[in-house]
């Protein structure tokens, strides 16, 4: 074997060695760390938010820290209300509640969940024009008050959506 092909093998093996513990250093991460890891893809910023939406997109990455992806995501109150869009916010939200209930550290943590959500849902708005913004705000504003004072999205009305509407259509 020549040094030239020598050289090639080994580079294209600390090629593949980089790659496999790049993909890989998730999932290796000790499981004591879950918490942490739990703390940072639930935090109010858009930060955390594509922290968590990255992972989300890739989670066996993360199979290691046994987190429930699972969501029905606004519950029984609609995904899209009005056309805003509001999926991922409340897929966040229910991967926080489940998350952080599975570790038994849920009541320590809600207050910053819900108010998680309620940034990624006017961060979400923002991304309306300006003319139905304000609706979009109305309608973050009363999930936020659902899941902050009830615990849930149940507690958002057809007339809460109703008044949202009309907001829109002043627009």
């Amino acid at each position: 074997m020549t040094a030239t092909a020598v050289r090639s093998l080994f580079s294209a093996a600390v090629a593949t060695a980089a790659l496999t513990i790049g993909l890989a250093a998730p999932a290796a991460a000790a499981p004591a760390d879950k918490l942490a890891v739990l703390s940072s893809f639930t935090q109010t910023s858009a930060t955390s938010y594509n922290t968590w939406l990255a992972a989300r997109n890739n989670q066996g990455a993360w199979s290691s820290y046994a987190f429930d992806w699972s969501t029905d995501y606004c519950s029984s109150s609609p995904d899209n209300p009005l056309g805003f869009d509001f999926t991922l916010s409340c897929a966040r939200h229910d991967f926080g509640y489940r998350n952080y209930k599975a570790v038994g550290q849920f009541d320590a943590n809600k207050s910053r969940l819900d108010s998680a959500l309620y940034e990624d849902l006017k961060r979400k708005c923002a991304t309306y024009s300006s003319a139905v913004r304000p609706a979009c705000n109305a309608l973050a504003w009363t999930y936020y008050q659902a899941v902050s004072v009830f615990g849930s999205f149940a507690a958002v009305t057809d007339a809460d959506i109703a008044e949202a509407a009309e907001l829109k259509s002043a627009a």
